[in-house]
């Protein structure tokens, strides 16, 4: 299920999109503001973003340029500066999709799936979450644009994590598909020692988490729990 962030200081306007969208199997986090879309955007995992120009704090042109610098995470801007310059100004600070208020929730909805479709075709291989970026073919890791150098099991943990990014995984079933869980030498310290070295290496506080998040009793999961 592709996840969308709503960005958007119109409350009402803000329920409606994520009212529709969820009808249509989208999952939708809503926020209002450049700090709570901000704060969102480096938390967790999203498909996509839809972002207002005129927040209450600050500017989504300022908020869309502070995303670029760790992500290619789409966004469409839904504001109501409408003129050329603009539009202009919009796709220069990195926008993928410009829309002007007032709009129909409908073209909005095809918009998105455009969008989307664009990008599943150009970076399948990619996986982008806050300052996380892995390129799963030159299997490269980036935190904050700044390679990350991991284990080949750090790796495939995180590879693990990502691609099943938003959904619990156990312990068990993790020490299923990274070792044989029949061998001797395996235990279920080798994880959590694992699982230690890949946070202190990708979270800004270790201690706690953005990304890595334990499920107490039950194992860990990408993004929010």
């Amino acid at each position: 299920m592709d996840k969308i962030l709503i960005v958007e200081d119109d409350i009402l306007l803000n329920r409606g999109i994520k009212l529709a969208l969820e009808k249509n199997n989208y999952s939708v986090a809503c926020t209002y503001t450049y700090s709570e879309g901000y704060s969102y955007f480096t938390a967790e995992s999203f498909n996509l973003i839809l972002l207002d120009i005129n927040l209450p704090d600050k500017s989504g042109l300022e908020l869309c340029n502070q995303i670029r610098k760790t992500s290619q995470v789409p966004i469409i801007f839904i504001t109501a500066n409408d003129t050329e310059q603009d539009v202009v100004r919009g796709f220069l600070s990195g926008c993928d999709d410009y829309m002007a208020k007032p709009f129909s929730l409908e073209v909005l909805y095809r918009r998105i799936q455009a969008v989307l479709r664009r990008m599943g075709k150009t970076e399948n291989n990619v996986f982008s979450s806050g300052e996380i970026l892995i390129d799963y073919d030159k299997m490269q890791v980036k935190r904050a644009d700044e390679t990350v150098k991991l284990t080949a099991t750090e790796y495939r943990l995180l590879t693990l994590l990502t691609k099943n990014s938003g959904q619990v995984l156990t312990r068990r079933s993790i020490l299923e598909k990274l070792w044989d869980v029949d061998e001797a030498f395996v235990d279920e310290n080798a994880l959590s020692v694992n699982m230690r070295r890949l946070r202190q290496k990708l979270e800004k506080d270790p201690k706690k988490p953005y990304y890595i998040k334990t499920v107490f009793g039950i194992g860990y999961t990408w993004g929010g729990w």
